[in-house]
C-alpha cells in the first residue's frame, strides 16, 4: 500500500489519487496528515504538499486539489518527453509536473463547466478543449503520466512489485434505429413511400418493398454478424437501444413492437444491453425514468448502462439524473467527429461533481473513436492507419479501448465500405496482443 503524506486530505485529492494509483496502476493508497505516522510506515510512501519533509519521494502540490468550486486557472502546457504536461512544479519535485492536479482537471471535465462555444446540438466540441488546442487529444495523457509516476516510484522503491495489467477492448454498438424499413408502423412506412416517390428515389422505393415483402434483408439488420463476432471474443459488446418516442431528433423503431422487444432480448442473451437515452430525455428526468423503466421491463433486470443521444452531455445535470435513477455506468464521454481522449484517459473513472465537491458512484466509460470520425479519412488504408494509431496508444498503457459503431455501419451502404474490416481489426487487436 502506498501511503501519501499531505497537509490536507481533500475530496479532490482522495478522488484523483485513487484513480491513478488504484484504477490505473492497481495499488492501494492511503493518506495521512501526521508526520510520525508517515515516518513509521515501512512500505512505499510519498509526500504531496508544498515543502519536502526530508529526502522522501516528494511531488510538490498545486493548489487545485485543495480548492473548491471553479476558479480562473492559468495553464501553461509544456513538452514532457513524447507527451505534454502542465502545472509545472520545479526541480525539487520527483516529477516536473503535478500530474495529480492535471489529471483532476481533465477527469473532472473542469473546462466543460467554463463558458465555451457549443455546436448546433448544444454539445461541447473537441476544438474548444485544451487537449485539441495543444495537440495531445490523441494521447491518454492521464494514463501516460500514471506510468511515468510508476517508473519514478520503482526507481525509489525497487523491491516493490506492481501488479500487471493487460490491454482490453469494450466495443459499443449504438442502435438509434434497429431497422431501416421493418417495424416502422403503417404511418411511417406510407410517409417513407411518398417521400421516395416525390424525391424520385426509386431505388429506395424498390428496396423498401423488397424488404417489406421479405425478399431482401433489411440493411440495418446486422445483428447476426455482431452476435457471431461476440461469440469469438471474451470481451463483452455493449448494445444501446433507443426506446424514446419518435421526434425531430430520434427516429427509432417503435419501442412497443414485439419484434423489436424480441430483438433486444435476443441480443441480451449474448451481450450487455443498455439504454440509448433519447434527445428530449437529456433534460427531462420524467422522460428518462419512463425510458429506463421500459428497458428494465424488456431485459427483466435493473438497467446498468446508458448512452446519451447524439453523444450530448450537459454537465453536471446529465450525470446527476442518471445517479438519481441508480444508473451505474455511462458511455457518452467522447467526441463524435474527433478521435481521441476527451477526459485524457483510457481507464474508466468515477464522475466527480464539481458543484457538490463529491465523488459519485457513476462510472464513466470514455469512448475513443466513433465510426463517424473515421469518415473524414477517404481511403480504407488511412482509416486503418488512424485506427491502429489510437489502438497502439491504448496498448502502451495497458488501457481499455472503447470504439463506438452503429448497427448500420456494417451494412452494405457505400458510405460504410470497409467498416466491417475496421471492426474486425479492433477485435483482432486483442488476438495480436495475446
Amino acid at each position: 500500500m502506498l501511503l501519501v503524506y499531505t497537509h490536507k486530505i481533500s475530496p479532490r485529492l482522495n478522488y484523483v489519487f485513487k484513480h491513478i494509483c488504484t484504477r490505473v496502476l492497481g495499488i492501494e493508497v492511503a493518506f495521512t496528515t501526521k508526520i510520525e505516522k508517515f515516518i513509521a510506515h515501512d512500505n512505499i510512501k510519498m509526500s504531496y504538499t508544498k515543502q519536502q519533509l526530508g529526502s522522501e519521494f516528494f511531488i510538490k502540490s498545486n493548489d487545485l486539489l485543495f480548492e473548491q468550486g471553479l476558479n480562473d486557472i492559468d495553464i501553461n502546457i509544456m513538452e514532457w518527453g513524447q507527451t505534454k504536461g502542465f502545472f509545472f512544479n520545479g526541480d525539487k519535485s520527483a516529477m516536473p509536473f503535478d500530474i495529480f492536479a492535471a489529471s483532476f482537471y481533465l477527469l473532472s471535465r473542469y473546462e466543460e463547466y467554463l463558458p465555451q462555444v457549443k455546436d448546433e446540438f448544444g454539445r461541447f466540441v473537441a476544438t474548444e478543449s485544451l487537449a485539441y488546442k495543444h495537440k495531445f487529444l490523441k494521447q491518454p495523457v492521464v494514463d501516460i503520466w500514471a506510468y511515468k509516476f510508476k517508473a519514478a516510484l520503482q526507481k525509489q522503491f525497487p523491491d516493490f512489485q506492481f501488479p500487471e495489467k493487460s490491454y482490453r477492448i469494450k466495443p459499443i454498438i449504438d442502435v438509434p434505429s434497429a431497422y431501416h424499413y421493418r417495424l416502422n408502423g403503417v404511418m411511417r412506412t406510407v410517409g417513407g413511400v411518398l417521400k421516395d416517390v416525390f424525391t424520385l428515389r426509386f431505388k429506395g422505393l424498390y428496396n423498401r418493398f423488397m424488404v417489406l415483402m421479405r425478399f431482401k434483408h433489411d440493411p440495418f439488420d446486422t445483428f447476426k454478424y455482431f452476435i457471431n463476432k461476440q461469440k469469438q471474443t471474451k470481451f463483452k459488446f455493449v448494445f444501446f437501444f433507443l426506446l424514446g418516442e419518435y421526434s425531430t431528433y430520434d427516429k427509432g423503431t417503435n419501442p412497443n413492437s414485439k419484434g423489436f422487444i424480441s430483438l433486444i432480448k435476443h441480443i441480451g442473451d449474448y451481450s450487455d444491453v443498455g439504454l440509448k437515452v433519447s434527445f428530449f430525455a437529456l433534460d427531462d428526468a420524467a422522460i428518462l425514468k419512463k425510458e429506463k423503466t421500459k428497458m428494465e421491463e424488456i431485459i427483466n433486470k435493473p438497467l446498468k448502462a446508458s448512452r446519451q443521444s447524439f453523444s450530448k452531455l450537459n454537465l453536471p445535470e446529465t450525470y446527476r439524473n442518471l445517479i438519481e435513477l441508480n444508473v451505474q455506468e455511462d458511455y457518452t464521454m467522447g467526441y463524435v467527429n474527433e478521435i481521441g481522449f476527451r477526459a485524457g484517459s483510457c481507464t474508466p473513472f468515477l464522475f466527480y461533481d464539481l458543484d457538490y465537491e463529491v465523488q459519485t458512484p457513476l462510472k464513466i466509460y470514455p469512448y475513443h473513436v466513433m465510426d463517424f470520425a473515421l469518415l473524414k479519412h477517404k481511403s480504407l488504408l488511412d482509416k486503418r492507419r488512424v485506427l491502429n494509431n489510437i489502438i497502439n496508444e491504448v496498448k502502451q498503457v495497458n488501457g481499455e479501448f472503447t470504439p463506438v459503431f452503429h448497427n448500420y455501419t456494417l451494412s452494405d451502404n457505400m458510405r460504410w465500405t470497409g467498416f466491417k474490416e475496421l471492426f474486425n481489426l479492433i477485435l483482432e487487436s486483442v488476438t495480436d496482443e495475446n
